[in-house]
């Protein structure tokens, strides 16, 4: 079950429509890459579901928008058995610029490639 995801750090550096359209690609390609990495993954919208992993998508945003700073992308999980479990992967500005409008699914594959 992929939650909600959230900007942490400092969100002010985006304004409110570049945060609803990196909102909604953090809830895509983070399903995406999971779904890469796990073929026979099902996602469910109930969180009651037996055995089911919440994924929560999580952006840290730099404190500043300078050449040398960077990103934080991760993925926070709650298995099945209510452990908790955490992913990150630092990226700098031009690496994912450089992605284009495909930088949250080459963040998220990143740190899917990390999954048992």
């Amino acid at each position: 079950m992929i939650l909600d995801p959230r900007i942490e750090g400092n969100p002010g550096l985006l304004n409110a429509e570049q945060q609803a359209g990196i909102l909604k690609a953090m809830r895509t390609d983070s399903a995406g890459a999971i779904s890469r990495h796990y073929p026979n993954a099902k996602f469910v919208t109930d969180p009651a579901t037996p055995g089911a992993v919440k994924v929560s998508p999580v952006l840290v945003t730099p404190g500043a928008l300078v050449p040398w700073a960077k990103l934080s992308a991760r993925l926070d999980l709650q298995l099945a058995d209510g452990s908790p479990v955490s992913l990150n992967e630092s990226f700098g500005l031009l690496t994912l610029w450089q992605q284009g409008p495909q930088a949250a699914n080459y963040a998220y594959d990143r740190i899917a490639q990390r999954l048992p």
